[in-house]
This record gives C-alpha cells, sequence and structure tokens, in this order.
C-alpha cells in the first residue's frame, strides 16, 4: 500500500479503514518513517536520524530510536525535546542534521520514555504508545503483517501526524 505522501483526509481515511493493531502486535523494534501529509512536523524525523520505536514490553518502550553519526544507535528521551519548540525553528530540516550528533549526549537515555496501552480511540480499541512525560499517545493501525501506520495524537495540536512502522526481522 502506497502512503508515501497522503493529504490529512485521506490518511484519516485510511487509518480508519485498517484493523486496529493489538499490543501485543507491538513488541519487537520497528523502522519507522513518515507519512508526509502536509503536517508542521513534515521532515523532522528524518532530520534527526529517526530510525523507530523499540517496544520491549507494556511498560518498556523507547518511543525516539535514532541512529546517529558519531553515536550510532540512541533512544532520545522526548520529556526533554522542545518538540513543539523544533517545529518552528526556522531551517530545522537543514540545521537539525548537524546539531543534534553535537548535543546527544544531554539528550538519550537508556531507559524506557513511554508505556504500551490499549486505548479506545475513535470508537475502536488500538494499540497505543503512550509517552511518559508528553500529551502524546501513537495509536496503531495494521498496514499488513510487518506494517503499522501510526497516528500521532498530540494533545494542542489541531492536525495529527502520521507515520508508518515496519518489524525489524
Amino acid at each position: 500500500m502506497q502512503t508515501n505522501q497522503l493529504t490529512t483526509q485521506a490518511a484519516i481515511k485510511l487509518f480508519d479503514s485498517l484493523e486496529p493493531a493489538q499490543a501485543s502486535h507491538m513488541i519487537g523494534r520497528w523502522t519507522g518513517r513518515e507519512i508526509a501529509t502536509n503536517h508542521p512536523m513534515d521532515g523532522m524525523l528524518a532530520a534527526t536520524y529517526w530510525h523507530g520505536k523499540r517496544f520491549e514490553g507494556e511498560d518498556a518502550v523507547h518511543p525516539l530510536v535514532h541512529n546517529l553519526p558519531l553515536w550510532g544507535e540512541r533512544s532520545l528521551n522526548p520529556g526533554l525535546l522542545p518538540i513543539r519548540l523544533l517545529v518552528r525553528l526556522p531551517l530545522r530540516d537543514v540545521i537539525l542534521p548537524f546539531i543534534l550528533p553535537l548535543i546527544v549526549p544531554f539528550f538519550s537515555t537508556r531507559h524506557p520514555k513511554a508505556r504500551l496501552r490499549t486505548i479506545s480511540f475513535r470508537g475502536r480499541m488500538h494499540a497505543a504508545m503512550c509517552y511518559d512525560a508528553k500529551p502524546i499517545n501513537d495509536v496503531f493501525a495494521i498496514l499488513d503483517e510487518n506494517t503499522v501506520m501510526g497516528w500521532m495524537d498530540f494533545k494542542g495540536t489541531d492536525q495529527p501526524y502520521f507515520f508508518e512502522l515496519s518489524r525489524d526481522i
């Protein structure tokens, strides 16, 4: 299924047409990529060398796994990241690839920073990753056996942000 670029309405329609993911389905390592919908965050994850997410158990999720120059794979602590500020940063997608590798020691963590839960979302029960320190739930629906679509439900934002995760095999 082609999800490289969609309108927000098309992404919502696609998400609603998919089978909700179950929490047990999410356990493991996942590689992520954004689904461009003309959202203000489009391009930001790629600019920060985002690799994906790691679900070790229901209370042990690494939501921001990045593969950074100089450092390799690192989990970042979303509670320390000024996400709303980064979204509005001028020339963000040009600046972040240079700045992040320099400051990653201040933002990385070895500890999980999210939980895996089943929540009611848009009238159905979905697996969701709930951030510990941010008002964000990433809700998942199944594209195929090894691919899920994620809907980032970020309190206080008008437009949902969409991404795709593929199981690392």
